[in-house]
């Protein structure tokens, strides 16, 4: 998806810059097998995340050439359609599909109209939208990534239980990132966090959202 939409938007002067936001070993061979050819880069202690108020993957901060946010951190294009497919099967209904569609539809459009219009795009937020919808991260969760960057720290040197107190405690001061609940949870065979413990805790969401949607209007 974004490699095919950095190549139709690279004229413009359009790039796409991924960060993973994991240990390495899980991201880099999806990294490689996808040869991107725009930059990607792993993110082992989560500066990204801490600089930028992210919580989950896909989010996505759109950048203009002077280096100005001109939409804060919000979800790139996914949806909680997954919440409806069969977990044993992992069929989709068709409903859930079509909208995952149109989700990503919408969101791709509007990443192509602001690449081209650039301030002209009706998707590029002006200064009061885009403070209105800047996150405001309190105490606490400065001090849960100070606690998970410890965390990490500890488990490189081989100290896995105070690594382990140290990320739960981070989870428990901001137990809205996934984030960094991902890097501390078990992993299945395909070194992804997805498995009963993902599921009970995206349960618990009840009507919460697991991907909050995107404000983006259709094009007029």
């Amino acid at each position: 998806m974004w490699q095919s939409l950095y190549e139709e938007l690279e004229g413009h002067g359009f790039t796409v810059l991924a960060v993973a936001l994991d240990q390495g070993a899980t991201a880099r061979p999806w990294i490689e097998a996808a040869a991107p050819a725009y930059p990607c880069l792993i993110d082992r202690d989560h500066h990204l995340a801490d600089l930028y108020h992210l919580v989950n993957v896909p989010q996505a901060v759109w950048i203009d050439e002077r280096g100005r946010i001109v939409r804060p951190p919000e979800t790139a294009g996914s949806t909680d359609a997954f919440r409806a497919m069969d977990r044993k099967t992992f069929a989709l209904p068709e409903a859930a599909a079509a909208e995952r569609i149109r989700v990503k539809t919408l969101y791709l459009d509007a990443v192509r109209d602001w690449a081209r219009r650039g301030a002209a795009s009706p998707h590029a937020l002006d200064e009061s939208r885009i403070t209105s919808r800047l996150p405001r991260p309190h105490d606490g969760i400065a001090e849960a990534h100070a606690r998970f960057r410890l965390g990490l720290q500890l488990l490189r040197e081989g100290a896995a239980d105070e690594a382990e107190q140290q990320m739960a405690a981070a989870i428990r001061l901001h137990p809205d990132s996934w984030a960094m609940w991902r890097q501390a949870a078990a992993k299945n065979e395909r070194g992804l966090a997805a498995g009963p413990e993902f599921w009970a805790r995206v349960d618990a969401l009840g009507a919460r959202p697991y991907y909050p949607p995107a404000d983006i209007a259709a094009a007029p």
